[in-house]
This record gives structure tokens, C-alpha cells and sequence, in this order.
């Protein structure tokens, strides 16, 4: 029972910080998040807040507007739960389950998941995200969700097995590809695609590596450093921060990405769960 003490009280204070922000967001007027149509290049004092922070809204709000503001206030909620990150962990056939996210997550008190294990990775945390600043954007609004829209943005089968990649709102956004637009763009209605270079903090974006295979994000800033090298900021679960994390990676290992934003929140309560999508569609390069 200690250790559970420990951690709940580690959480309160994660959240104080948040709330104690010297970024006032709750009386923004929210309508869809706009852009120059520049790019958003960071500063170096941008960076500093390190890995693990909650210091989303705080930094990146200066960049943005809209209700990409609450994307980031939901990131800082997320990373609240997780301060080292959590640890990071993916395979089907684990068992127990792996859990894209390693705590209870809810939309309007109502669960969505409840996992086996406190590790998380990218697409559970960039749901998470997104699931937290809905969450945000009607906390005052007591909103009553349809259930076959609640059902479908669950992560697990009524019986508590794994929710396949394809199936429903978070099977689409689980889904290997560019999971954000299958499911925000094309099942929802709810998002809308934006270029590369009208990146805001905020936005969801599915990276494809030169590599291979992919990786699901939230975009935070282009950054080039002192010697000239062009990077993307972003945050997310991986490895390499022990899940939840901001991360900093070159564009040189980037072949594609597909960048969407949240633009009609409240096709949330009526959108078609039996709508098909296309999963054959085409990323973007950078073209930095």
C-alpha cells in the first residue's frame, strides 16, 4: 500500500504543476487550430526542458491555438501518470497483454481501457493524448457520449481481450500505416490533413522511417541545430525515453509523414462506427 501512496502522491503533485501554469488556456475561445502557413522552426531554449516534463502547455503554447492547445494540455496529463515514462513495451502475444498505456484511461468517467501492465507504447500514448484533451475540451459541457461511438473508441473487447488493429475508432488508430488519418480523417470525421510545413505543436503525425515501419507521434516543432542539422521534436512513447517522452530525431531518418489535425470535435458524438477507410494512401515528405 505504500508504494501506491508513493505514486498517487507524485501524480497530485504532477497535476498541481500543471494546473499552476503560467499558461492561462481555459478561457481561450477553441475553434480549429490555425496556421501561416509557415514553418514552425524552434528555438534551442524551446528543447530544454529535457525527456520528461510537464511543461507542454507552458513551452509550445506560444506556437499554437485552438484545440490544439488542450492536445497539449492531455500530453502533460498523460506524462503526469508516468514521470520516468513508464517503461516501454510492445508484443501481441505478451502475456499478460501488453497496454498501450499503462494506466486506467476514461472519456467522461467512462473506461476505455484498463491494462495488465504500467508500460505504454506510441499509438497508445498519442491516443491517450488525445482521448485526455477531449476530455478537457468538454469538461464543463457534462457531455453524454453515444455508446456505439464510446464503444468504438474502446481499446479492449467487451470481455477484456485485445481489440484488433482495423477494428473501430482505436483499431483504426492502432493500425500499422497512418493510423491518425484512418481513424481522425476518414472514420471520424474529425481531423483534418495538413501539410508538413503548417505543423503546430499539437497535431498528430505517423512518421514512416527510412528504415521501415513506423512510428505515431505528436508533433511539437522543426528544429535545426547549431551545426545545421534538421530535426523533428515530437512526443511520444518509445524506447529510447523509457516510454513517454519528448524525443529529438534527424530528418534524415524520415522517409514520410502524415500530419492531421483535430478539426470538428464534435463529430466525436455522431460519427458512422461502420464507416470503411482506404489504408493504401500515400504519406508526405518534409521538404526541408
Amino acid at each position: 500500500m505504500k508504494k501506491l501512496y508513493i505514486i498517487d502522491v507524485v501524480l497530485v503533485f504532477s497535476l498541481l504543476i500543471i494546473a499552476c501554469s503560467d499558461k492561462d488556456v481555459d478561457n481561450v475561445d477553441l475553434s480549429m487550430t490555425s496556421d501561416d502557413g509557415t514553418r514552425l522552426i524552434l528555438q534551442e531554449s524551446d528543447l530544454e526542458a529535457g525527456t520528461h516534463h510537464l511543461r507542454h502547455i507552458e513551452i509550445f503554447s506560444q506556437y499554437t491555438n485552438g484545440y490544439n492547445l488542450k492536445i497539449l494540455e492531455g500530453i502533460d496529463i498523460v506524462q503526469a501518470t508516468a514521470p520516468d515514462g513508464g517503461g516501454y513495451f510492445a508484443s501481441i502475444k505478451a502475456v499478460p497483454p501488453e497496454a498501450p498505456v499503462g494506466y486506467p484511461l476514461k472519456i467522461y468517467n467512462e473506461v476505455l481501457f484498463d491494462p495488465q501492465r504500467s508500460t505504454s507504447y506510441c499509438s497508445g500514448s498519442t491516443y491517450a493524448a488525445f482521448i485526455e484533451g477531449l476530455n478537457l475540451l468538454y469538461k464543463d459541457k457534462n457531455p453524454e457520449l453515444p455508446y456505439p461511438q464510446f464503444e468504438a473508441l474502446c481499446m479492449q473487447e467487451p470481455e477484456g481481450g485485445r481489440r484488433e488493429d482495423t477494428v473501430k475508432f482505436w483499431g483504426k488508430w492502432n493500425d500499422d500505416g497512418y493510423g491518425n488519418h484512418f481513424a481522425l480523417v476518414q472514420y471520424s470525421k474529425m481531423g483534418k490533413k495538413i501539410n508538413p510545413v503548417n505543423a503546430r505543436p499539437g497535431d498528430f503525425m505517423n512518421i514512416s522511417w527510412t528504415s521501415g515501419g513506423g512510428h505515431s507521434v505528436v508533433f511539437l516543432g522543426w528544429y535545426q541545430d547549431k551545426e545545421g542539422k534538421k530535426n523533428l521534436l515530437y512526443w511520444s512513447s518509445q524506447t529510447r525515453t523509457n516510454g513517454f517522452g519528448d524525443e529529438l530525431v534527424s530528418l534524415d531518418k524520415i522517409s514520410e509523414v502524415m500530419t492531421v489535425r483535430l478539426a470538428a470535435p464534435d463529430s466525436l458524438f455522431t460519427f458512422d462506427v461502420e464507416t470503411k477507410v482506404n489504408r493504401t494512401i500515400s504519406g508526405d515528405k518534409i521538404n526541408w
